[in-house]
């Protein structure tokens, strides 16, 4: 699995023009999914995401959480996180599940998500054509990869 989070001060997503999920204070994630990950990895990354110190604390220092701060997720998959780039300048997708893996690993991602958060979180539509807005505060994004653990 990979994840690419940011803190971000607002962050929704449309479906046809309609809002589907909204966040103000929290994390807009970008989840992908490849046919390795496993329940261990969904664990494992949902228990960093809810524990990473990437919020300031009254002295302007990263060292709070998303829960610390009681923040929102916005969770959306994105297959695209696993193209390869290595041969020529069309992408590749071969890493990236198929549906029939994929979809229920994004809802025990959720699952695991909102329990790790002890609240509800916002999602997109798994496979559906999605328009993201979002103000990124900070700067702050950062890149997970469950099979590196970093």
């Amino acid at each position: 699995m990979r994840v690419v989070l940011q803190c971000v001060s607002h962050a929704e997503v449309r479906i046809d023009n309609n809002v589907n999920g909204k966040i103000e204070n929290g994390l807009l994630i970008f989840l992908g999914i490849e046919d390795g990950d496993n329940e261990e990895d969904i664990k494992w990354l949902c228990g960093k995401i809810a524990r990473l110190r990437i919020f300031n604390d009254k002295n302007g220092v990263m060292n709070l959480s998303v829960k610390d701060v009681d923040g929102d997720i916005l969770l959306i998959s994105q297959f695209t996180l696993h193209a390869s780039t290595k041969k020529g300048n069309r992408p590749s997708y071969i890493k990236a599940s198929k549906p029939e893996f994929a979809i229920p690993m994004y809802n025990k991602f959720i699952t695991q998500l909102e329990n790790e958060m002890e609240k509800k979180i916002e999602t997109g539509e798994f496979g559906a054509m999605m328009n993201i807005s979002l103000v990124n505060n900070g700067p702050v994004t950062i890149i997970i990869d469950t099979k590196i653990k970093e």
